[in-house]
């Protein structure tokens, strides 16, 4: 299996990465939003 194979994940690639970076960046929404709405409420202060 070749490294194209592999990333083309036979045919679905597209769907596959995309649906993995989706996840990234929901993920990260989850950890930054939580964040930055606490520094905001202790600039508050």
């Amino acid at each position: 299996m070749s490294i194209g194979e592999f990333l083309a994940m036979g045919g679905y690639g597209a769907y596959v990465w995309s649906a993995y970076g989706l996840m990234v960046a929901v993920l990260a929404w989850n950890v930054a939003a939580p964040l930055a709405c606490l520094r905001r409420r202790r600039r508050e202060r």
